[in-house]
């Protein structure tokens, strides 16, 4: 934990999980049905699990989950599981990908608290460093309260076309290991893959960011104005089930299907992180 003025800071951070894997990859084990964040891979835990757990303590408020309408009980028990009891899970009748997700979470705990500091992650992460995390999370969240949206690069162990890569610039000042985005690459092919390993610049896109809630709505408002108005009126409309966010249906249907870990707003910058 860290101490201090940033110590105050974290009781503001909401941790966001996305789970709304379709269970496209590490087929057969992982399907539609029961995806891989829901599987105990790496520990006894699940994926789901083990991301929930790093959130959690004094200096954090419950969470958010934003998972798929059928994949509803599974996420509700494997938090309770692990002793989550509060979390807010945020139900999606169709897939629209990261930024629609990110949007809606945003969306809901801004109604609460505007100022509320947002730690957005995937649910099927693997963290081996997990005090490397904290160190970032450290700068992220002092970075966060000044007003920047954070993005969190991983150096590169290998030339892997599968990634998406950040191009860091100039550091930024103030704030330890952290530097103003330069670029966001899609997938590169592998000669490129090969030179961005040999260039520091160069990081891996973990998709994780951390940001205020109401900086990030003014984001998604000028970068994506109909993301911003559909999920706007799908929470506007939502339905609350015991535990359970069912965001309106034909309004959510509406937004644009929009993947966010490669889409630059205009005040990112890149700390790294080893996971």
């Amino acid at each position: 934990m860290i101490s201090g003025e940033n110590s105050s800071a974290r009781h503001n951070i909401v941790p966001v999980i996305l789970s709304g894997g379709s269970g496209s990859r590490l087929w057969p084990v992982s399907r539609r049905s029961f995806p891989k964040q829901f599987w105990p891979l790496l520990s006894d835990r699940t994926l789901l699990q083990e991301t929930a757990l790093r959130g959690m303590g004094a200096d954090f408020a419950s969470p958010v989950v934003v998972c798929n309408e059928a994949h509803r009980f599974i996420v509700a028990e494997q938090l309770r599981e692990v002793g989550i009891t509060d979390a807010r899970i945020v139900l999606e009748p169709v897939a629209r990908n990261s930024a629609p997700a990110i949007a809606a979470a945003a969306f809901l705990i801004a109604e609460q608290n505007p100022d509320a500091i947002l730690w957005i992650m995937a649910a099927d992460a693997a963290i081996q460093h997990p005090e490397l995390l904290q160190k970032a999370l450290d700068s992220a969240v002092q970075a966060a309260s000044e007003g920047y949206v954070v993005t969190f690069g991983i150096h590169p162990t290998k030339p892997d076309t599968a990634y998406g890569y950040i191009e860091r610039g100039a550091e930024l000042k103030d704030v330890p290991n952290a530097y103003h985005v330069s670029k966001f690459l899609e997938k590169p092919d592998a000669d490129r893959a090969a030179e961005f390993l040999r260039d520091e610049r160069f990081s891996w896109n973990s998709g994780m960011f951390v940001a205020k809630a109401d900086l990030l709505l003014r984001e998604i408002e000028t970068f994506e104005p109909e993301v911003y108005a559909c999920v706007r009126d799908a929470v506007k409309d939502r339905a609350v089930d015991h535990d359970f966010v069912r965001l309106a249906s034909a309004a959510f249907s509406r937004a644009p299907d929009i993947f966010c870990g490669c889409r630059p707003l205009c005040k990112s910058f890149l700390t790294h992180i080893d996971v």
